[in-house]
């Protein structure tokens, strides 16, 4: 959807307002700051101007411009819905020998929380690339966008004058250290949108370009990274999947032999980056990551698609790391910056593994990103690092059937079958047939025939591109429902499990934390972050972009965060 700008007829008379300081607000909530903006009819009226401006309204009431935060790290688990949440801390407990459900994962014991409203600007269900764009930029956009305003999925020319400023790049320009960990390739949506700008998130490789977007001057994700020199020094570390983005079709696969790169422009991305880097390490595995630890920038691309699932993963030297390893060496490495660092961390295989309809290896990447978060915690101070955890959509996986407590979250019903009923033996639905507490809306894991798999049961991996209905539900008495490889069955069948549309949680501690409460739209996130953190702010006032009280509330034109010529 095309945007335009329109203002309501009484915007000269009536101006929404955040507040400072209203009667009701308790003693122990910091003060706030008043940002007017301009009522404006939805959606049409919804410009990146006002986005912005509302998205520093909202952050300014709530009070984020009394944090005086040194440092930022955001963990976003891709796909991580609240059930994915609390479905994985029942999964963890049980690990541990617990009933699981009075488990919390380590962010659940923050002190601030939130809900994260999701929407894109076309779309009730987003996708990761509109999301992100939010939570980096400030401002939301259309389902696919990659680091600009709403505008048309495949017009390059459109984009051209939308990019949008990432927190990422403001604090490359700020002096900062900046770090990307994903466990996604490093051209991937969450990624991609803290650093590049595109309006169609599959522009990963310049071989994925259409002819009109490479004649209209736009440029593919992964060049983009080694252009974000531009701002500053670009990320000083990534570490990541996708080693075919950045490698030529001429050039093979350190890891795996079959393989070569995508890029058919003759360019080695990663060569590039050594030689603009010469003190710079780049690995590839958990050997070489621990043996450039002290290394000044950090360049790991550890599979030649997305990484492993932590189920999946090999787990010695020669392996990768896990999403753990990675932030302790991310943070280990941009620490020696004097000045802070901003962080993303994102777990994104939970996403991967809920469209593949496979619970177990979601709530395991959910229990993957909670260790990541407390390594994070051992290896910072409370005083000066805001962490914050969130999500950028959610998921259609159910928790349901009123099993029995420390019923085994993967299992089958035990117990109760309804409000009313005694606890027995396995639940049954009126056909008399057993059920999971776990399932999902859609997905791979519709039991019908499929052209890959027969009727009944689907097992991991199960990607059809046909199915027959299905003839009722299969006896599951004899079926281990909790082996990791058993899909969850599913209502609707589709090829790869759907987003979900609903709010997702926000997890915060650290200095501006207390700024996240309510229900926020997922664009203040990034407003949160800038102005709680006093180097990102003063940055973006340097360049004109604050109020009489020092609020960033101007989009900022990116141009004006490059390095100026010597």
């Amino acid at each position: 959807m095309h945007l335009r700008s329109f203002v309501s007829p009484l915007a000269g008379a009536v101006l929404l307002t955040v507040l400072a300081g209203c009667a009701s607000t308790s003693p122990s909530q910091p003060s706030s700051l008043r940002v007017d903006v301009a009522p404006v009819a939805h959606p049409q009226g919804e410009t990146p101007q006002w986005w912005y401006r509302s998205g520093a309204a909202k952050a300014a009431g709530n009070g984020a411009m009394q944090g005086r935060a040194k440092n930022v790290i955001v963990f976003l688990g891709d796909g991580m819905s609240l059930t994915t949440v609390a479905a994985a801390r029942i999964f963890e407990g049980q690990r541990k020998g617990t009933p699981g459900e009075e488990n919390l994962l380590s962010w659940e014991r923050f002190p601030h929380t939130a809900f994260s409203k999701t929407y894109n600007t076309d779309s009730q269900t987003p996708d990761s690339a509109g999301t992100m764009t939010a939570v980096a930029t400030g401002v939301k956009s259309h389902m696919g966008a990659i680091g600009v305003s709403a505008g048309r999925k495949n017009d390059c020319a459109d984009s051209r004058n939308k990019h949008l400023l990432s927190w990422l790049t403001l604090g490359d320009s700020a002096g900062l250290a900046t770090g990307i960990v994903t466990t996604a390739r490093l051209t991937h949506a969450t990624p991609a949108a803290t650093y590049a700008h595109v309006p169609h998130r599959d522009w990963e490789n310049d071989s994925d370009l259409p002819e009109q977007a490479v004649a209209a001057g736009c440029t593919d994700i992964a060049q983009q990274l080694l252009a974000a020199e531009r701002f500053g020094h670009g990320p000083t570390v990534a570490l990541a999947g996708g080693r075919g983005e950045f490698l030529p079709v001429d050039v093979r696969d350190p890891e795996e032999d079959d393989k070569v790169g995508q890029r058919l422009d003759g360019r080695n991305l990663v060569a590039e980056w050594q030689q603009a880097h010469p003190q710079g390490a780049y690995v590839w595995n958990t050997q070489q990551l621990k043996a450039a630890a002290d290394a000044p920038q950090l360049l790991g691309l550890f599979e030649y698609d997305h990484m492993q699932f932590e189920h999946d993963r090999r787990k010695d030297d020669q392996g990768e790391p896990s999403l753990a390893d990675l932030t302790r060496a991310a943070i280990h490495t941009l620490s020696r910056n004097p000045e802070g660092f901003v962080l993303l961390v994102e777990g994104a295989r939970i996403d991967h593994a809920n469209h593949y309809g496979n619970a177990y290896r979601a709530l395991d990447e959910t229990v993957a990103m909670s260790d990541a978060v407390q390594a994070a915690l051992d290896a910072t101070s409370r005083d000066d690092t805001l962490i914050l955890v969130t999500a950028d959509h959610s998921h259609t996986l159910n928790f349901v059937g009123y099993p029995v407590r420390g019923n085994p979250i993967l299992g089958k019903v035990r117990g109760q079958g309804g409000e009313d009923d005694t606890p027995g033996d396995l639940a049954r639905d009126q056909t008399g047939m057993t059920f999971t507490t776990l399932s999902y809306a859609n997905g791979p894991g519709y039991t019908g025939a499929s052209n890959r798999q027969p009727a009944g049961p689907k097992k991991f991996l199960h990607a059809p591109s046909s199915v027959e209905p299905a003839e009722g539900r299969p006896d599951l008495s004899h079926v281990d429902t909790e082996h990791p490889d058993y899909l969850q069955e599913a209502l609707v069948p589709l090829k790869s499990e759907s987003h979900g549309g609903e709010d997702v949680g926000i997890w915060a501690i650290g200095p501006g934390s207390d700024a996240f409460r309510g229900t926020l739209e997922q664009n203040t996130i990034y407003h949160v972050i800038v102005q709680a953190t006093p180097k990102l702010r003063a940055r973006l006032c340097a360049a004109g972009t604050c109020d009489a009280n020092g609020v960033p509330v101007e989009l900022p034109k990116i141009g004006d965060f490059e390095k100026r010529p010597r």
